[in-house]
């Protein structure tokens, strides 16, 4: 079995820390890098973590972002700037340093977290919408460009999930309401998503390259 090494972002928690664990348990070494030893709002950060970089990376998975909520008008400069940034600027600032490598090994796997709001929007989730659409359309240009070299690109889109975040952010009676939406009628759990793109970053995808992969429960087809 060829050892693989995996750079997520995010993975302290939530699908990050499921996706980690999952990927440990197929035998990956995982990297799996803290703020502090790379700011994704930081440019200069992102390109001195890259030069430093100990091992080559056989599999990506953009994971890390944030979801600044209001409406369009009340947007800062400040807001909209480091949504683009970390959502879609840093993943396709990582991918460039690191996707050389993978065509020099004739073998890449690299895995893109979206969101449903990529697919639907509601109120105050512009710049959120706006990030991870363009991370949805880079996904799909990038996995034309790196096709011949054996490098398989894919978004997972991710719906209402089972997180510490979701439910600090809603009471429990919101989190029914949300689930009374949803066609499976529960939350997502976290390594549901971690088992989906265990797949797509395995040997046992061959085929599968610019996709943005739905996982909601069938929220997004009501």
């Amino acid at each position: 079995m060829i050892e693989r090494t995996a750079l997520i972002t995010g993975a302290s928690r939530g699908i990050g820390k499921a996706i980690a664990a999952r990927l440990i348990e197929d035998g990956i070494k995982v990297i799996a890098p803290t703020h502090s030893e790379m700011d994704l709002e930081s440019n200069e950060s992102i390109d001195q973590y890259l030069k430093n970089l100990p091992s080559f990376v056989d599999i990506l998975v953009n994971n890390a972002g944030i979801n600044r909520i209001d409406l369009f008008q009340n947007l800062s400069d400040e807001d909209l700037f480091d949504t683009i940034q970390v959502n879609l600027i840093a993943p396709m600032r990582l991918t460039r340093g690191i996707v050389q490598g993978m065509i020099g090994q004739h073998f890449g796997r690299i895995v893109n977290i979206s969101s449903i709001w990529s697919l639907v929007s509601k109120p105050g989730r512009s710049s959120y919408s706006v990030s991870k659409d363009g991370l949805n359309g880079f996904t799909r240009a990038l996995a034309v460009e790196v096709a011949p070299f054996n490098i398989l690109v894919n978004t997972v889109a991710p719906g209402f999930v089972n997180t510490d975040l979701t439910r600090q952010n809603n009471s429990p009676e919101e989190i029914n309401e949300i689930c009374k939406k949803i066609p499976l009628n529960r939350l997502a759990e976290p390594e549901e998503i971690a088992r989906l793109v265990a797949f797509l970053c395995s040997d046992a995808n061959s085929y599968v390259t610019g996709q943005c992969l739905v996982m909601d429960g069938g929220f997004t087809c009501m």
